[in-house]
């Protein structure tokens, strides 16, 4: 990758993020982590200027677009410049059907999972548009191509980040600008924990379906998004890039 490249990482302080914040830096680009748990985000950043990359923090909630506006903003003003952004902030809710997701619960997972999104594409898309390039990786997931049982408010948002990523990326294809996405299957992070311990029984079920007969590991899913970040991956754009052991193949 060229050297002195920018890029943003929200939900940068753990899991998937924070694969993706260290294996970028460790290709040499600078990273801007906004995670709205403000002390993780910055031992994160600390760790990577520790290795010897370049790293700052801020506390983002991306369900603000005031708070998505300011992430780019320290971007610009601490390194000069935003080549590539990771819209990686999600949540999930415990496992449960349809009819037992209260209306708060739904609102505040499409308010992070889908308008987090929303809200930080178009503050990236500011910048980028004036310069005329740039790369965006949405995070969505397998449950974003797919169905699975008792997560219908996560599989909605997922689903709604993969057409937002299509109907993004043709809007703005002739730019020069690249918009896709990842789609993790089964990943071993803390929120896949909040699953196991609301359902175990079809979180076993998945891992036993699983082609390979593992997980796939976070530092795998930052592999992904850093290839799609690079110019390697010029030619794809409104792509959903499945990482996910060959669950969906099935």
């Amino acid at each position: 990758m060229t050297e002195n490249r920018v890029a943003i990482v929200t939900g940068g302080a753990r899991g998937i993020g924070l694969a993706v914040a260290r294996a970028l830096a460790q290709h040499g680009l600078a990273v801007v982590i906004g995670d709205i748990d403000e002390t993780e985000a910055r031992r994160a950043a600390e760790a990577i200027r520790t290795t010897g990359g370049r790293a700052i923090s801020r506390r983002t909630d991306v369900s603000a677009a005031t708070d998505a506006g300011a992430l780019v903003d320290a971007a610009l003003g601490e390194f000069g410049r935003l080549d590539c952004a990771v819209n990686n902030a999600g949540i999930n809710l415990p496992a449960a059907p349809l009819m037992e997701i209260d209306d708060e619960a739904w609102d505040h997972l499409f308010a992070v999972n889908v308008n987090g999104v929303r809200n930080c594409m178009r503050a990236e898309l500011r910048h980028m548009l004036g310069v005329g390039k740039g790369a965006i990786v949405n995070v969505s997931s397998t449950l974003g191509l797919v169905a699975g049982k008792n997560s219908a408010a996560y599989v909605a948002s997922k689903h709604a980040i993969v057409g937002l990523t299509k109907a993004a990326a043709l809007d703005y294809a002739s730019t020069g600008i690249r918009i896709n996405a990842v789609c993790p299957g089964p990943v071993k992070t803390r929120m896949a924990s909040v699953f196991l311990r609301d359902d175990p029984a079809s979180f076993e079920a998945i891992r036993a379906a699983m082609p390979n007969g593992r997980f796939i590991e976070v530092d795998e899913v930052a592999a992904a998004v850093v290839w799609l970040c690079s110019p390697g991956a010029g030619g794809l754009l409104g792509h959903a890039l499945t990482v996910d052991g060959g669950w969906t193949a099935v």
